[in-house]
């Protein structure tokens, strides 16, 4: 998808997210998200994250460009990643993809 505001990339190149030494995600299918004014987002299928780890987190915010979002904490660590639950048209395919606030390794 593109346009003025948000590109979406499929990507193949291996992306990892370890939090205290935990691996949250590993994947060789994410989605690149670029948006103007924000850092790229890589946004992970959720059968590569370990969601069981995870807490919905009671932090929920609205983008008029992605849809509402869904917060995620590990522990003490509050809302280190997000889903789109239900995104808005254009952006369907980030549906239930989780995005994380911290450095991905590759």
């Amino acid at each position: 998808m593109q346009n003025a505001r948000i590109t979406l990339h499929s990507s193949k190149q291996r992306m990892q997210v370890q939090v205290d030494g935990i691996l949250l995600a590993d994947s060789t299918n994410t989605l690149e998200l670029r948006e103007h004014g924000y850092p790229p987002r890589h946004y992970f299928p959720r059968e590569d994250v370990r969601v069981d780890l995870l807490t919905v987190s009671e932090t929920t915010t609205y983008c008029p460009f992605k849809g509402h979002t869904v917060y995620f904490s590990l522990g003490e660590r509050r809302d280190i990643a997000w889903s789109y639950e239900e995104p808005v048209e254009g952006v369907e395919s980030i549906d239930k993809r989780v995005a994380f606030n911290m450095v991905i390794s590759r």
